[in-house]
């Protein structure tokens, strides 16, 4: 891992109030240096090709603890796809549910007028929107 990369990894999770770990570093580097949709195979996957002995409750616990941090975003692509989106920046989701494919769609492509009545004692907290969509059928 590149020195400087490291120093700003570091930065940024202490920045967020999280002790730097080794594994937690590693996961930092796979998922915060630019916009990806991971997994937490994935991630598990990544980490252990540098890492080997980081276990999957280590990337599970960080992954947990990053989304609490508002480091990543949790999605749920649907009941059995959950990924962990590292573009923090408003904005949306093209998945294609033929390949599993997701991509960003930015805030300013589309727009989302008005929210629902919400019940009383709470508050809307954010608005995800995944666009599913399949290639044509012939």
């Amino acid at each position: 891992m590149d020195r400087l990369t490291t120093r700003t990894l570091a930065e940024r999770l202490r920045a967020a109030g999280i002790p730097v770990t080794l594994q937690r570093l590693e996961i930092a580097r796979v998922l915060l240096p630019r916009p990806v949709h991971m997994s937490a195979e994935q991630v598990l996957h990544a980490v252990r090709a540098t890492v080997p002995e980081t276990s999957r409750a280590t990337v599970y616990n960080t992954l947990k603890l990053f989304r609490e941090k508002k480091l990543v975003k949790e999605l749920i692509v649907d009941p059995d796809r959950v990924v962990f989106d590292s573009n923090t920046d408003p904005h949306y989701h093209l998945y294609d549910v033929t390949t599993g494919e997701l991509t960003d769609v930015c805030a300013d492509e589309l727009q989302v007028v008005g929210v629902p009545q919400l019940p009383p004692g709470v508050e809307l907290e954010e608005v995800d929107v995944i666009i599913r969509v399949r290639g044509k059928r012939d």
